[in-house]
């Protein structure tokens, strides 16, 4: 699958399970601020991605906490007050390289991690689970 039919298939998914307009799905659009995406739509929009992806003869399935980070800041030695530590960000890039960093390294402010999830993220993800 060609990364154009990647990123058309995901600005569907995400105009489906947000009720967007297509025109608001721009590669660099985040999910949380530009696209009014809400904890409850990440697991939908999950389900959606592994349905739009799937074929019959290869399912396509996504982890927990593989595409989002889940749960994975609960730990205090990967956040402490309120700040991604060392530990944190090497844990979050080694789990999740479909991510840009640079938004947060030099400010790790675990507020901003929000930021960092837009239609490229998901399309960059889609892309390496495929390739993989």
């Amino acid at each position: 699958m060609s990364r154009d039919e990647i990123t058309k298939n995901v600005q569907e998914v995400l105009e489906e399970a947000l009720g967007v307009d297509p025109d608001e799905v721009t590669m660099e659009a985040t999910l949380t601020g530009d696209l009014g995406a809400e904890s409850i739509d990440f697991l939908d929009i999950v389900f959606r991605l592994e349905k739009a992806f799937s074929t019959p003869d290869k399912p396509f399935k996504i982890a927990q906490g593989e595409l989002f980070s889940e749960n994975l800041l609960n730990d205090p030695e990967l956040v402490a007050d309120g700040r991604i530590t060392e530990k944190g960000m090497a844990a979050l890039k080694e789990k999740m390289p479909h991510l840009d960093f640079a938004i947060i390294e030099g400010d790790p402010q675990v507020s901003k991690l929000p930021e960092l999830f837009t239609v490229k993220s998901i399309v960059d993800f889609i892309e390496r689970k495929l390739d993989a």
